[in-house]
């Protein structure tokens, strides 16, 4: 038996985490939806066997596939609410500006349900590129994204509400 990459127990523990309400927390369950979603992806992981470069590539495309699957999951539990939210998905997207925008009508999509989540994806390659320097400015950037996300969650969230914020 193969001892597993780091970045494959970071996707395990990934989905562990995402689909834990399902899995029980149990990471043999995990394996399974972190296989099928690689399986989906076989074609991608391959070309990244070949070329070590396009490991951020395959990355994305992961963390994409996990978000769609988890989006259909709640669908079919009309009690809990879902939201996601791509910082990445324009190029100003994760500046204060849109990104309150689009966190609003997320928080307004959520308001309803008692338990819901609110992922957030790609607000570090957002703004910290992987292929720019990670300069003090730009991470300040990021924390700054960050706390602003957290805030504005907790401040337009009602009390009784259960809301998991989940950053990837």
């Amino acid at each position: 038996m193969s001892v597993p990459s780091r970045a494959d127990l970071r996707r395990l523990h990934f989905i562990n985490a995402l689909f834990g309400h399902v899995t029980g927390h149990d990471l043999y369950l995990a394996q399974q939806i972190k296989g099928a979603i690689t399986f989906s992806l076989a074609e991608l992981e391959v070309q990244t066997a070949a070329h070590p470069e396009f490991a951020a590539k395959f990355d994305a495309e992961f963390n994409a596939a996990a978000a769609h699957l988890l989006a259909k999951l709640f669908a079919h539990l009309p009690r809990r609410g879902f939201f996601h939210w791509d910082a990445a998905l324009t190029p100003a997207a994760a500046t204060p500006l849109f990104a309150r925008a689009e966190l609003m009508a997320g928080l307004k999509h959520l308001a309803p349900y008692r338990e819901s989540t609110l992922l957030v994806t790609n607000l570090r390659p957002a703004l910290i590129p992987p292929t720019r320097r990670a300069t003090p400015r730009r991470q300040r950037d990021y924390e700054e994204a960050l706390a602003f996300v957290r805030a504005l969650t907790a401040a337009r969230t009602a009390r009784t509400a259960d809301l998991q914020l989940l950053f990837l």
